[in-house]
């Protein structure tokens, strides 16, 4: 099967999270494996103190919670990329308060229309959407302070792009601290060109010394990749995980990266991998609603 253009990819995954949101606005979310999408993600890898007060409609399908990494600070302006319904901007501008800002990038118009929605149900201020794509940012260089994003980076066609516009729009020792998939073992050719299983955030997971590496090659350091094993298994039993990644920014001020201190996460794999199957469907493009918009 031939390789899928960026074009190609985009429009899966547009289509695939748009039809999320619109569920969602129409009040019907899709359920997983018997896990509405509003709870699902929710409850398994944020707090419930974090996620009071948040309406039903601020989904998250993500892969883990980045903001448990983030180390936010009052005052900071955060980025995330592939922002979805929305809920991780508000959690961040929650922490970094009122003399902060986060800035929410998305591709997708349903998402965006979504994210209005909740940030309007919440009266959040220093919450911002912008329309874009991650490798090509609608931010100034050097104008934030933290990158943040939830399993959305495996969705691009071109993630040196991604992590340059990171490196770019990030002040001196700012950091990129993102929740995303990686790779165990290398794919076939026609798991790389599955349309289902890019939207389902894994044809275009990289694999973790890549990942690493291509971080590095951005201008990145102190780049650490860390899989999280689900609950009961061995990571390599599997052919993906999930894994919590934090990069600095050279100069500046910089903080020591934040340790993991969430949930374990566990995702539930597409049909045709070698790992468990769910619904007889790709679940994993329920699995990410929040994050699989803005490849």
């Amino acid at each position: 099967m031939a390789d899928r253009t960026a074009d190609e990819i985009r429009r899966a995954v547009s289509d695939a999270y748009g039809a999320r949101a619109r569920e969602v606005l129409s009040g019907r979310p899709r359920d997983c494996c018997g896990d509405s999408g509003a709870a699902g993600a929710r409850e398994r890898f944020y707090a419930g103190a974090e996620t009071a007060g948040m309406p039903d409609s601020a989904v998250s399908y993500g892969c883990g919670n980045p903001i448990a990494i983030a180390t936010l600070q009052p005052g900071e302006i955060v980025l995330d990329l592939g922002s979805g319904a929305g809920l991780d901007c508000f959690l961040a501008a929650q922490r970094v308060g009122p003399d902060g800002r986060a800035i929410g990038i998305d591709m997708t118009d349903e998402m965006l229309s979504l994210a209005e929605q909740n940030k309007a149900k919440l009266g959040a201020v220093n919450v911002e959407f912008r329309k874009g794509l991650m490798e090509s940012l609608p931010a100034v260089d050097a104008s934030v302070d933290v990158v943040i994003s939830n399993c959305v980076i495996n969705l691009s066609p071109d993630k040196d792009a991604v992590f340059g516009e990171a490196f770019r729009v990030l002040r001196p020792g700012g950091r990129l601290q993102v929740s995303d998939v990686v790779l165990l073992r290398g794919l076939s050719a026609q798991e790389r060109s599955d349309l289902k299983l890019w939207a389902g955030c894994i044809s275009g997971a990289l694999e973790r010394s890549d990942y690493e590496r291509r971080l590095e090659a951005a201008g990145f350091v102190d780049v650490t990749v860390e899989p999280q094993e689900a609950s009961g298994e061995s990571v390599p039993s599997r052919a993906w995980c999930s894994a919590q990644i934090a990069a600095h920014k050279p100069g500046g001020r910089q903080r020591a990266p934040a340790a993991w201190s969430g949930e374990q996460i566990e995702l539930i794999a597409p049909a045709g991998l070698a790992t468990a199957a769910c619904c007889g469907d790709s679940c994993c493009a329920g699995a990410n609603a929040e994050g699989a918009t803005s490849a």
